[in-house]
């Protein structure tokens, strides 16, 4: 049997009773780094097999592993904090398993967006965990395109040396919204920032982020103007082509990004 057991995200005691008892009782134990791994291993005296299983080389080690199982060897796959798959390797490997009708089963636990969704204190009533950004600005644009509008909160992850750049592509694709940003969850210094997109400060960005950002506000859909027309009421009434983008974008529940295009449409006529 092969199992994904999720690891404490800071706190070292915050594993579970089983996680512990299964990582003892396997073969072979998969992680990320093994140096980070052996000291939540050395904690609970899990001495071990380990083998590095990264997002470098997991799908070189999908036919090592098969193989290992039809052994009747059992492995289980730990990454460096939370949850294997979750925005961490193991999804290639659960999706061949799946494919080539081999069982795994998941031991729970920690992960990061949970907490710091009920730390951020926005509606946990439905939210969509969205991850890391893209790197490429085309598919980064387009991923947020389709969550421009959706009404439920939005939850991304970002590394320390990325925040800032990350919370200025969430303001350019999402406008001025609510958002709370989570770092060393669990840990002794736990902080949560929270503000609007477009003006929150970060001292000290160390450590990984989760960003919880409040969904599209719900609006009514039954508007007799087009949205062009809707930002020509406002330039004639002596509003600033800023100013009537910023107020239609707030009625009409969408990004201010998304209405520019009706302006240069003006210029150029």
């Amino acid at each position: 049997m092969l199992y994904f057991v999720a690891t404490p995200i800071g706190n070292l005691k915050d594993m579970s009773y089983r996680a512990v008892e299964t990582l003892k009782e396997v073969d072979l134990i998969l992680c990320e780094d093994t140096r980070h791994s052996l000291k939540l291993l050395d904690f609970y005296g899990i001495k071990k097999p380990l083998k590095s299983y990264h997002k470098f080389n997991e799908k070189e080690r999908v036919e090592e592993i098969v193989s290992y199982l039809s052994k009747g060897k059992n492995v289980a796959v730990i990454s460096d904090a939370g949850t294997p798959v979750i925005s961490d390797p193991g999804n290639v490997l659960s999706t061949a398993l799946r494919e080539k009708g081999v069982d795994y089963t998941v031991i729970p636990g920690a992960t990061a967006f949970v907490p710091a969704l009920i730390l951020s204190g926005l509606s946990a009533s439905n939210f969509t965990f969205v991850g890391f950004l893209p790197e490429k600005n085309k598919d980064r644009k387009a991923l947020l395109k389709r969550y421009d509008s959706r009404p439920e909160t939005l939850i991304f992850y970002s590394a320390p040396h990325d925040v800032e750049k990350t919370l200025a592509y969430l303001h350019e694709g999402l406008g001025e919204r609510k958002v709370a940003l989570v770092k060393e969850i669990t840990k002794l210094h736990e902080t949560v920032y929270s503000g609007v997109l477009g003006s929150i400060e970060i001292n000290e960005p160390k450590g990984e982020f989760v960003i919880v950002v409040d969904g599209a506000k719900e609006v009514a859909t039954d508007f007799e103007m087009s949205e062009k027309e809707h930002i020509e009421y406002y330039l004639e009434k002596g509003y600033s082509k800023k100013d009537a983008i910023k107020i239609v974008a707030e009625e009409r529940g969408v990004s201010k990004n998304s209405l520019y295009k009706y302006t240069i449409e003006k210029e150029q006529d």
